[in-house]
């Protein structure tokens, strides 16, 4: 009987995850051609099609969908065993606040990988959409670190990477033709909303809040639902949004990471994972 590598299996789970082979060479490090050539030999060590190749990506087979639940579980036993070795003396509380926009999208493989990687640390995740908020939380000693979406050029912190806002709908409606313009934002104290308004009344659109909510997945359900517009960083843009041009042009961000003076080693080390990952690199 073979047995399959772990590292195979790793490949093949991001793959499965992203759907596209030059996203998951660019998380893993890897050439696209060095990750295809491994799924090749994944998929005759178990004798079966994996993947189907398209010319926008690949698609799990059945046997695909399978083997992927099997290899999450057999990856998270593996990495939380050789953690518990490898990093027994990492240990203690990790206080850590970012948007939800991070925390249920970018984050969540870090996250995860931080987690298993380091057992014997206690991770606490605060989200909140509100970015001078979070920064001082993190200078007040409430938080360890942050990861916060800030003005350009604000200051403090180091920055990871530009991002822009963008105005957002869904084919099936046109909000942006109506008037006044209705807004699925976050509740008050949201880089977005207040950018968002401010860039309205500059130009002399008459707009109204239609929905407001304290989470990603509130707004864009409204989005979804035809009750408003959507303003999203453009690095988070998801398959079924589309960017409005016609509106006025939202600002920059800086993804700024916040790293409190005083920290524990189990701390650095979840800084260090955020800023060595490729979505949060500087210059990306």
């Amino acid at each position: 009987m073979r047995d399959l590598p772990i590292a195979l299996l790793r490949t093949f789970v991001v793959v499965a995850e992203t759907l596209n082979l030059t996203s998951a060479a660019l998380r893993l490090h890897r050439a696209p051609s060095t990750i295809s050539m491994q799924l090749n030999r994944l998929e005759a060590l178990v004798a079966v099609e994996l993947l189907q190749r398209g010319q926008y990506g690949v698609r799990l087979t059945h046997a695909g969908e399978q083997l992927k639940a099997h290899a999450q579980q057999l990856l998270n036993l593996h990495d939380r065993v050789l953690g518990s070795f490898r990093h027994a003396e990492v240990v203690g509380r990790v206080r850590f606040g970012t948007h939800d926009q991070y925390a249920t999208r970018n984050l969540t493989p870090l996250l995860e990988a931080f987690v298993l990687s380091y057992p014997e640390a206690s991770l606490e995740v605060l989200c909140d959409h509100r970015p001078e908020y979070l920064a001082t939380c993190v200078a007040e000693g409430k938080l360890d670190l942050a990861l916060a979406e800030m003005p350009v050029a604000s200051g403090g912190g180091s920055r990871l990477f530009r991002d822009q806002l963008v105005w957002v709908r869904t084919d099936a409606h046109a909000l942006h033709e109506r008037m006044p313009l209705p807004l699925a934002v976050f509740v008050e104290g949201c880089l977005h909303r207040d950018s968002a308004c401010a860039a309205l009344a500059a130009a002399g659109i008459a707009y109204r809040i239609a929905f407001a909510s304290q989470s990603r997945a509130g707004v864009l359900a409204a989005v979804r639902a035809g009750i408003g517009v959507g303003i999203v960083p453009r690095s988070t843009l998801e398959p079924d949004l589309r960017v409005i041009e016609t509106l006025p042009a939202l600002p920059a961000t800086d993804i700024t990471l916040f790293v409190a003076d005083q920290v524990n080693e189990a701390t650095r080390r979840l800084a260090q994972t955020i800023e060595a990952s490729p979505q949060y690199r500087v210059g990306q």
